[in-house]
């Protein structure tokens, strides 16, 4: 808690010293993905960014609320304003119910980022279920005289906003010259300028996800669900809103607007954008066919590779993912992973402390403390593995302050702040603890068979204080954690 942690601030352009809003808390809201498809290795990125942000600020002693949503609403296919609804799309594709489509992918998404060993957030918020708290956050735009209603659907007053705030700070853009280099365009729609955003869209009668509103029965606009439960669960001012750096512009710009225009303030202190990952030197995309998904790439390398992989760039660098490039990381990664395992065992006596070692834990610290740089933490984490290899071939000696030394970066830092696990391990217990539940359940099923009730229920009820919670379906006991 007594460290100076620094971020940089994509609103200032610069490296700021981070002071909570709240002493000792960490309030961060993270746009997650829209659910409409498998998750992909542009989702990795984020989720591992934050991530170790969120376990680095805990192990420094912070309370962290990590707020991450999920977009199942609101998404269009061409821009914020016009075209389909991407879930609905999929939905009619398929012929599934939207909220299938929904349940389908988040299941996907939160499997692969439970692979990657990325923590859950505290609250996870769905853009379906905050419907009414979208509709009065129009309102309070539209009492401050920055949007209007079009034809049932309401718009953001892009112009408007601008003669009062600067619209365009976040990314750098300027409205004027934007306006002033823009030709008049016909058939704009219901909008009065181009620049204009949806705050909520009149749906269609094929529509198929709409709720009614004060002005027509629709949806809101994609960029308004943020504003509306970032403020819910974080308040009206909250310390970091990170995201992909294609997020900038426009959906970030937007909600700043959104909040500004409600509230009279940006209301989040620090911006953070990671950036993006290219294919080969190119921005992945299906239509350049090098779109990969996380499924079919954890079947040729590890979700731990891919995550050690992210971490040798900083987070607002370039990462241009390769063959070549995985290989590498995989055989970095059992290099580290192999010293802890090593290092376990090692000697050590009573003795004086080598400075040297002794300052490889503040080092990585203090790298994780310069917004985020884990290049350079995990040039500090090979320089303790070094000194694993030392001592396994004989030409090193740990004293016991040496090996405490060490202990703090490969029992802690390694795995509980960069969230390096060893799989084969984990791979093990997750067996384990699947045999132990078959132990248990077939004891429960037995209690039935004997209609001994208080013994089957007194065992779901300890279970599920436990966090596991038990289903009875036709086909059997399910169980999940």
């Amino acid at each position: 808690m007594t460290r100076t942690v620094y971020i940089y601030n994509t609103l200032s352009r610069r490296k700021e010293e981070f002071v909570p809003v709240h002493p000792g808390m960490v309030g961060l809201y993270v746009c997650g993905p829209t659910v409409y498809g498998e998750p992909h290795l542009g989702h990795a990125r984020p989720a591992v960014t934050y991530d170790v942000l969120v376990r680095f600020f805990r192990y420094l002693g912070y309370k962290v609320r990590y707020v991450r949503n999920i977009t199942d609403v609101g998404h269009l296919e061409h821009d914020a304003d016009e075209g389909d609804d991407k879930i609905a799309k999929k939905a009619r594709l398929e012929s599934l119910e939207p909220m299938e489509v929904v349940q389908t992918y988040t299941i996907a998404y939160h499997d692969a980022m439970r692979r990657l060993n990325t923590l859950p957030p505290s609250i996870e918020p769905r853009a379906s279920g905050h419907i009414i708290e979208q509709i009065e956050l129009i309102k309070r735009i539209l009492d401050a005289g920055f949007a209007y209603v079009s034809n049932g659907s309401v718009y953001f007053d892009v112009p408007a906003y601008n003669r009062k705030y600067h619209y365009g700070v976040l990314s750098g853009r300027d409205i004027d010259d934007m306006m002033a280099n823009t030709r008049s365009l016909d058939g704009t729609g219901d909008k009065r300028s181009p620049y204009d955003f949806a705050l909520w869209k009149k749906a269609s009668p094929q529509h198929i996800m709409k709720w009614p509103s004060p002005w027509s029965e629709g949806f809101p606009g994609w960029h308004l669900e943020c504003s509306a439960m970032s403020e819910k669960y974080l308040g009206e001012e909250f310390d970091i809103h990170g995201g992909g750096m294609d997020l900038q512009f426009p959906h970030h710009e937007c909600e700043l607007a959104q909040n500004t225009a409600s509230r009279g303030q940006g209301g989040v202190k620090y911006w953070m954008h990671n950036n993006l990952l290219t294919v080969n030197g190119q921005k992945m995309g299906k239509s350049l066919g090098n779109f990969t998904t996380l499924a079919d790439l954890y079947k040729v390398y590890s979700p731990m590779t891919i995550r050690f992989f992210i971490l040798q760039a900083h987070y607002r660098g370039t990462l241009d993912f390769s063959n070549d490039a995985l290989s590498a990381a995989e055989k970095g990664l059992k290099r580290v992973l192999q010293a802890v395992r090593d290092f376990r065992n090692l000697p050590h006596a009573p003795g004086s402390r080598n400075e040297e070692i002794c300052g490889l834990p503040e080092k990585v610290v203090e790298a994780l403390c310069d917004d985020l740089n884990t290049p350079i933490d995990m040039a500090h984490v090979f320089d303790a593995v070094r000194v694993v290899n030392q001592v396994k071939d004989g030409s090193l000696k740990l004293s016991d302050a040496d090996y405490e030394a060490l202990s703090e970066i490969f029992l802690k830092l390694v795995p509980d702040v960069l969230g390096l696990v060893d799989e084969v391990s984990a791979s093990s217990e997750e067996k384990t603890v699947e045999g132990l539940m078959d132990m248990i359940l077939e004891v429960r099923r037995e209690a039935k068979a004997r209609k001994d009730f208080a013994t089957s229920d007194s065992i779901r009820d300890r279970l599920k204080d436990l966090g596991v919670t038990i289903k009875d379906t036709k086909d059997g006991t399910e169980w999940s954690l």
